[in-house]
């Protein structure tokens, strides 16, 4: 109901796919962005998703809790992803300098992302069309009572 929140839920809704880039708190994701994804619902269904984590074990518990939330928000996660540690890909813990590795491995997980997303827009069709055909059937059918009602 708030604007904010309308402007996040369009943002959101018309993205095909999304790579998040999580931190890793106490094994798990960060609470900004764990409200952030909590804020809505619907707007996330059907979409792929991809991970970039860091941490001191290169933030994959972030991953795995992101992945059970995905779960819930019928968001289709990728398996591949790109873990950065804090004693490797950071210098000093601060400055970013990631491993060469990591640039095939994002490459990667784009393509997963992509590929992921293209499918799953037949499947958001589907369901807008049969929405669209069940929200014309009852206007109809309230129509078609609303006509024989007798007077």
């Amino acid at each position: 109901s708030q604007v904010h929140t309308k402007r996040w839920a369009a943002k959101i809704a018309s993205f095909d796919g999304y790579v998040f880039v999580a931190p890793e708190y106490n094994h798990g994701t960060s609470a900004a962005l764990k409200n952030a994804i909590d804020y809505l619902y619907a707007e996330w269904n059907d979409k792929a998703a991809g991970f970039v984590s860091y941490g001191a074990v290169g933030g994959v518990r972030a991953v795995e809790h992101l992945r059970l939330v995905m779960g819930n928000l019928m968001v289709a996660d990728v398996t591949r992803q790109v873990m950065l540690s804090l004693f490797t890909d950071f210098e000093n813990m601060s400055v970013f300098r990631p491993h060469p590795r990591h640039e095939a491995e994002l490459h990667a997980m784009f393509e997963q992302v992509i590929a992921w997303a293209g499918a799953l827009k037949s499947v958001r069709s589907a369901k807008e069309a049969s929405a669209h055909a069940s929200s014309e059937s009852r206007q109809n059918s309230s129509a078609t009572s609303t006509a024989s009602a007798p007077s």
